[in-house]
């Protein structure tokens, strides 16, 4: 357990914290917008639906801040590559593995976010 807490740790660090917090507030936020959207499933429809359309907004946020940060990272890892001159392909693609990072966890926001979604909405009585 401690091994993959450090390995995921690394992970977030190497993605860069800036993007990857942003993107974790996006997940939080799209977990919590589902637990309430749940609670009020027979209590208030009316907040369950407004709680499931703001999590399709927070995971559109986490999908595009990902993107963003993909972006920003190849910008400065060629601009890194750029100075250096001649680069070896090692060098390259572990810039390319960081930069991708923030976008496979943006994905993942997404993916958990609609998953929820489809639950909740096939729970929801029209």
């Amino acid at each position: 357990m401690n091994n993959v807490l450090s390995i995921s740790l690394n992970i977030f660090m190497d993605g860069g914290p800036l993007f990857m917090s942003f993107i974790l507030i996006a997940l939080v936020l799209s977990l919590l917008f589902l637990i309430i959207g749940f609670i009020n499933l027979n209590k208030n429809p009316e907040k369950s639906k407004k709680m499931l359309n703001l999590v399709g907004h927070s995971s559109l946020l986490g999908l595009t801040l990902g993107f963003l940060g993909s972006v920003i990272g190849l910008i400065s890892a060629f601009d890194a590559i750029e100075s250096m001159g001649d680069v070896s392909s090692a060098m390259l693609a572990g810039g390319l593995k960081v930069s991708l990072l923030t976008t496979t966890f943006g994905l993942f926001v997404f993916v958990v976010s609609r998953i929820g979604m489809i639950i909740l909405r096939s729970l929801q009585k029209d």
